[in-house]
């Protein structure tokens, strides 16, 4: 039986960990965390808001609101709040996003939209980098990301390791924005393909930015686990400037550092190892858990001018993190290409001079057992000095490290203003970049032999997105007798420009060494560097066209409607639409629906991509996979064709209903989406198909185990239901908040290739993800105390570990399900007239963690890892600042 790390129950917790939670229990009964909150508001409100700057606080379930927030969202014309819209959108504050234990923008929202879902991502090659999100079920390329209403650029990080659901997505990076320069963000909860163009099937996230010239804020956060790691630090700053006398500048930075976690169990094959008397084998040999960040830097500035006749703006970002995380054991008894090549029966050796002369040296006896060490050392003692083997190098076998540095940059300026007193235009550019350069170190290149780079230190290159674009944009209210408000017109057109470069890797990590003809394998072990034969740029330009036209025909009957066509250099055109509906029953009744076409254009990154990895897979264990581009002869042998947009449909259906201090909203939604774009299964490769392709000029595949590429191969639809209450009072002698929050999702595959998608992605793709999400929560405040208290629930979900050797229920297997589970924060905080605040509180106050993984030594996952909840356990934290 495998061994926790630490030798210690969870439960025996240091006596601050056992008081903290003492105490926030106690403190916080009552109340709870900031929670979303929907508050009515006028519709002539919303109009005048629209040309001022949005304020105000949450709007969607965990925070009390003022009467003057509104969204950019859902409409190009005129802004709504939460219940005057048409459509489902969630607006949530600034500071509700600061007011609770997670620092990463991920976390933060998957705690605060039940349709909002990620997970810790601790081996998973680039992914554990930027972690992969989804948005109702759907990949996180599938969700459009905008920045004060401009779109945002992409990552460069393909997630070629997603648990299925976001296998090959490249979304955008949601970890470069400090919460403290957010004024507020809204989500909205509906296809708007038609609205802002590609990626928008599942939704939309805008980020709003703080507008200030004057005050300023500095701040300190501290925390970590109940089981003593994860230890995290964040510095935040912020203030506002005057910009002459008509303007502002706001500039907001965030320095942040947290330390790694280890959820491990000894792996089954390194205690094999120690029981045969493997020297260097460490206990546990290989960490699952959260990576380190070192160097989290983050940095946005926005700034504008109201001038006579126009107004100016200019907001971006630049951030910049280290990121270091665990990798997969290489066992001296069974890793392939480094130690044997028949599957752990002999030792792989190799003749560095060709002078012959190399014994065969047998790793196991005939019952397949493990041949004691001294045994083969001994052996490998009296091999001639022609003769090579890794393990008179590492003889407990090595465990990379995997990490990288990130750098990202944005730049969006743009004048507007008005024509005749009643034409809106707005003329914008932006500029955004993502790069990021990719580490592995402790590891080979077994082709090299003897000969490693300084310290095993391996640089295997990087990728880089960039993406332009400029915007014109139109508003104009049209007087007509048939509505009983003026016809609302926006109008625009757009055009991009995105590429993606494949930067090579430095020589020892792309090197074919002279021992590869031996057997050993190519490149740095678990990571190969990008070749210079696959690097380079891949771009792609578009343009657009798109116009929304609003009606209010009566006081109570709203119609609106979209429609954009774009036009792209690689694949063509494609025209979109969008109708949107919502009737006013009665002052507080209202029915809402709307029904859109959307798509998704496949990104350079993914028509392009090429990469050598090294995954777990069932029944295999370590294997290299080459993830290649569907033009490329070797993907082609496999079936590859070139890629075409997604295609989607949207429905929804809902009612709104707002009495003053009650606020209801309830929507149902169905998303069908068409030629999605994936990663394929993995296709095997002969021996004769390895021979054919190096003789062709492909000097890679001559350690490729299998291949994997790109393309449209199955359809799906997701179906759902999410419920938004809340209820404002002035229970507990101060304004109290209470809200519920409800996301029910479920995804079927209509139509998959076999050939493409196996029965085990099918069953990934529908399972991986609870299908009930939400939380209950209360948010107290009294003068200078406040008090919050959330109940999250998480549904049951499914995970099939690569690791474990189940496939299937359909293939006879057993999955792995956890079950349900409540989650418990809470926070309580002080604020004083001086401006002085201290804020202390726990997340997952009751420390709850997923079953045990019943296959944890196969790998050493004391737990399933892709929980929607993390696997760390709770985490407790302090915060103090001061405002001015």
């Amino acid at each position: 039986m495998s061994k926790r790390v630490g030798e210690h129950s969870r439960i025996s917790h240091s006596t601050l960990t056992t008081s903290v939670r003492l105490a926030l229990a106690m403190l916080a009964v009552g109340a709870a965390p900031q929670a979303w909150s929907q508050t009515a508001q006028a519709e002539t409100q919303a109009q005048a808001q629209a040309q001022t700057t949005n304020t105000g606080t949450s709007t969607t379930g965990n925070q009390a609101t003022t009467l003057d927030v509104v969204s950019v969202l859902g409409s190009r014309t005129t802004p709504r709040t939460v219940s005057t819209s048409a459509v489902p959108i969630d607006i949530i504050s600034g500071d509700e996003f600061r007011n609770q234990g997670a620092t990463d923008a991920l976390d933060q929202l998957r705690v605060l939209v039940p349709s909002f879902t990620v997970s810790t991502i601790p081996i998973d090659d680039a992914a554990s980098l930027i972690r992969p999100a989804n948005l109702r079920g759907l990949p996180p390329d599938n969700t459009l990301v905008l920045v004060n209403g401009k779109r945002f650029h992409r990552s460069a990080v393909i997630t070629f390791l997603g648990h299925g659901l976001s296998d090959g997505a490249q979304g955008p990076d949601l970890s470069v924005f400090p919460s403290m320069a957010l004024e507020q963000v809204e989500v909205l909860r509906d296809g708007a393909a038609a609205q802002y163009g590609s990626d928008a099937i599942a939704g939309v996230i805008n980020f709003g930015l703080k507008k200030t010239a004057e005050g300023g804020a500095f701040e300190l956060f501290a925390g970590q686990f109940y089981e003593g790691d994860g230890f995290t630090t964040q510095y935040s700053a912020q203030v506002g400037l005057p910009l002459t006398s008509r303007g502002y500048a706001t500039l907001t930075a965030e320095w942040r550092k947290a330390d790694d976690t280890s959820r491990s169990v000894q792996r089954d094959d390194a205690a094999a190892d120690i029981a045969a008397g493997y020297p260097g084998v460490r206990d546990p040999v290989q960490i699952w858990g959260s990576p380190k960040v070192n160097d989290d830097f983050k940095f946005v500035a926005n700034l504008g001018i109201s001038g006579d006749s126009a107004d100016f703006y200019l907001f971006g970002n630049y951030a910049k993190r280290e990121v270091d995380g665990g990798f997969y054991y290489r066992d001296p008894a069974g890793r392939s290409g480094v130690y044997t090549n028949d599957g752990g029966e002999t030792l792989l050796i190799g003749d560095l001079t060709g002078a012959g002369g190399c014994p065969t040296i047998a790793l196991r006896d005939g019952d397949g057992n493990l041949i004691p060490y001294s045994t083969v050392a001994g052996q490998v003692a009296g091999l001639p000095a022609n003769c090579f083997t890794f393990l008179s190098m590492f003889t407990g076998g090595f465990t990379p490290r995997f990490g990288g540095s990130l750098e990202d940059l944005s730049v969006v300026g743009g004048v507007k203003g008005t024509w005749s007193d009643d034409w809106h235009w707005d003329v914008s550019a932006t500029y955004g970049r993502n790069d990021i350069d990719f580490l592995i170190y402790n590891t080979i290149n077994a082709s090299l032999g003897p000969n490693q780079p300084p310290g095993l230190r391996f640089h295997p290159g990087g990728n880089m997105q960039t993406e332009k674009g400029v915007n014109f944009d139109i508003t104009h209210d049209i007087a007509t007798s048939f509505t009983a408000q003026p016809l609302r017109l926006a109008a625009g057109a757009e055009w991009r420009e995105e590429s993606f470069e494949i930067k090579a890797g430095d020589g020892p990590s792309t090197a074919i060494g002279p021992l590869t003809d031996q057997g050993f394998a190519l490149g740095s072990n678990g990571f190969n560097g990008f070749s210079p034969r696959t690097a380079g740029t891949f771009d792609r330009a578009n343009w657009a066209v798109y116009a929304d036209l609003e009606a209010q025909f009566t006081e109570q009957f709203l119609l609106a409607a979209a429609v954009r066509h774009e036009d792209y250099d690689d694949f063509g055109g494609t025209t979109k639409g969008k109708l949107t509906g919502r009737f006013d029953v009665t002052d507080t009744f209202a029915l809402r629906g709307a029904i859109s076409t959307g798509f998704r254009a496949p990104t350079p990154g993914q028509a392009n991509a090429s990469q050598i990895t090294t995954a777990f897979t069932a029944g295999t264990g370590l294997t290299d996979i080459a993830t290649l581009p569907p033009t490329n002869p070797i993907a082609q042998l496999k079936g590859a064709q070139p890629l075409t947009p997604e295609e989607s449909k949207n429905y929804s259906v809902g009612m709104v209903w707002d009495s003053g201090n009650w606020l209801v909203t309830i929507d149902a939604y169905r998303i069908e989406v068409e030629d999605r774009i994936a990663l394929s299964t993995n296709f095997d490769l002969t021996e004769e198909e390895r021979d054919a392709l190096v003789a062709a000029g492909n000097p890679e595949a001559a350690s490729i185990s299998s291949v994997t590429y790109f393309g449209n191969s199955f359809d799906t639809t997701t179906s759902g239901v999410d419920f938004v209450g809340s209820y404002e009072s002035d229970h507990f002698g101060g304004d109290t908040t209470y809200s519920l929050a409800m996301n029910w999702n479920k995804t079927e595959v209509d139509r998959y290739n076999p050939d493409f998608v196996n029965e085990s992605r099918v069953y990934k793709l529908e399972e991986s993800l609870p299908k009930t999400k939400g939380y209950l929560s209360v948010n107290h405040q009294r003068e200078v105390f406040h008090a919050n208290l959330r109940l999250a629930y998480y549904g049951s979900w499914y995970e099939d570990h690569l690791d474990s050797g189940v496939i299937s229920a359909a293939d006879g297997g057993l999955p792995i399900y956890s079950g349900s589970k409540f989650i418990v924060d809470a926070e309580v905080g002080w604020k004083l007239p001086s401006g002085i605040y201290f804020n202390l509180g726990a997340q997952n106050l009751f420390d709850e963690v997923p079953e045990d993984n019943p296959w944890g030594g196969v790998a050493g996952a004391q737990y399933p890892v892709h929980s929607p909840y993390g696997f760390n356990g709770g985490f407790y934290y302090a915060r103090v600042g001061w405002t001015f």
